[in-house]
């Protein structure tokens, strides 16, 4: 029986060098690693406590076509600015005033109902500066986030899925909604390339994390973005996904934890991941109940299968209970470091 760790081998390391961590992915399981990883940022604490800093790079998917980010998309023919909002929120420096505003979601006026000022600020920057991506460096320093972030590709795409019964469906939203099984899923049009900073970041980097998130519409979108994939098997970083801790229904309904690396493996043309970061806290009895009404339940994790893929797992308790059922920033995040902190051995030993 394979031995799966809950702690990784410590690493020599300089502690004046900064790990850097790529985190892939959308939605609101990004934002929360990226926001508990802020906290490795400043580099005088990080190195008083004996702890390199940490260098962040977020990668985020861009194929968002409902609420807010869908309506501005179609009457502006913007890159949805929805995921990438809530990163730069997640990065912020600025715990209070900004970040709120950015959050804040009007809740009345004829044509503002819904929009968020965040989303509204990213388009209105778009068109002054010419380039979404622009708009998001510009952005970036109004927050003066701690961190870098970018779209995964500046080509306005959209997500095309495959289901078991053979039926096509175009939309994030479409798909979401599906109560199929997802076979594969495709960006239209399918040739999109990355950000030239995009690759240097993965090439550069210590860990390169995909998720938590969607598996069909928040991770597996960036890996058929062209040359990501193959960007990512030539940088020395350690990969990682973090598996998610519940089915969605239709999407994943019935997933184990090696269905979510085999569906990342598959559409990325190969294997890809190192490590599967999963959950091993159980769920309260209320929260299942709750969750099983809307035909959902924790992902299994299947030790022997994602082991027989060549893949390793890092266990632990990820959970943090509300009202619903989501990652604790700070446990993945210092999971996330300690990938690194093995990357960054790695890459000294291949020197």
């Amino acid at each position: 029986m394979p031995k799966y760790p809950t702690t990784l081998p410590s690493s020599p390391e300089n502690t004046d060098a900064p790990l850097r961590v790529v985190s892939i992915g959308g939605g609101t399981g990004l934002s929360a690693l990226l926001h508990g990883l802020k906290e490795y940022v400043d580099v005088h604490s990080t190195v008083k406590l004996g702890r390199p800093p940490v260098d962040i790079t977020a990668v985020v998917t861009v194929s968002d076509d409902g609420g807010s980010s869908g309506r501005l998309r179609r009457e502006f023919d913007v890159l949805p600015p929805g995921d990438i909002r809530n990163c730069l929120v997640a990065l912020s420096g600025d715990e209070t005033l900004l970040s709120k505003l950015f959050r804040y979601r009007f809740e009345a006026g004829r044509g503002l109902k819904g929009h968020s000022f965040g989303n509204l600020f990213l388009t209105a920057l778009t068109h002054i500066t010419g380039d979404f991506p622009d708009a998001v460096k510009e952005c970036a320093d109004v927050l003066a986030i701690k961190g870098r972030i970018y779209p995964s590709t500046a080509t306005n795409v959209f997500l095309e899925a495959v289901l078991e019964n053979g039926r096509r469906v175009q939309g994030e939203t479409r798909i979401s909604r599906s109560r199929r099984r997802i076979e594969t899923i495709h960006l239209r049009p399918r040739r999109c390339r990355p950000l030239p900073e995009t690759l240097a970041a993965i090439a550069q980097a210590d860990v390169i994390t995909f998720g938590p998130g969607s598996l069909f519409t928040s991770v597996v979108p960036n890996v058929l973005v062209e040359g990501i994939p193959e960007a990512m098997r030539r940088s020395p970083a350690v990969k990682a996904y973090f598996v998610n801790l519940m089915w969605q229904p239709g999407e994943t309904t019935n997933f184990t934890a090696s269905d979510h690396i085999e569906a990342i493996h598959r559409h990325a043309g190969g294997k890809l991941l190192d490590y599967a970061v999963v959950n091993t806290q159980d769920i309260g009895r209320a929260l299942r109940r709750r969750y099983a009404r809307e035909k959902s339940s924790p992902v299994e994790n299947d030790f022997d299968k994602i082991g027989a893929m060549g893949v390793n797992v890092v266990c632990g308790d990820l959970v943090q209970e509300s009202g619903l059922v989501r990652h604790n920033p700070g446990a993945i995040a210092a999971i996330a470091v300690q990938l690194a902190r093995e990357g960054r051995r790695r890459r000294q030993m291949s020197r």
